[in-house]
């Protein structure tokens, strides 16, 4: 079983910028992908960023230059860097662990952006 945990959300101003963490329970990395997805209120969650276990990285295509996927294999953390940050960012930040059939998801971090 694979455990999730999101951390670093929170309540910022248009322009600002963030970084939220993935703990990851054990050495997962070099078995499955991990990603970030998004939900906002009233809508699906979407693909915000994923890295391959070998360390390919995929964009949403509106999210691409703006948004930064990382990670640090030594410490089992994943990381999303947002920047230049929206109204329209705002949602619920998951993080996603999938390999073949399986899929894990952590319990969310809030991104909030208002003035």
């Amino acid at each position: 079983q694979v455990q999730l945990v999101e951390s670093g959300g929170g309540l910022v101003q248009p322009g600002e910028s963030l970084t939220l963490s993935c703990a990851a329970s054990g050495s997962i990395f070099r078995f499955y992908t991990m990603g970030w997805y998004r939900q906002a209120p009233g809508k699906q969650r979407d693909l915000v960023a994923t890295m391959s276990s070998g360390g390919i990285t995929n964009y949403a295509d509106s999210l691409k230059g703006r948004f930064t996927i990382f990670r640090d294999v030594a410490k089992n953390m994943l990381y999303l860097q947002l920047n230049s940050l929206k109204a329209e960012d705002t949602a619920v930040y998951y993080c996603n662990a999938h390999w073949g059939p399986t899929d894990y998801w952590g319990q969310g971090t809030q991104v909030t952006v208002s003035s």
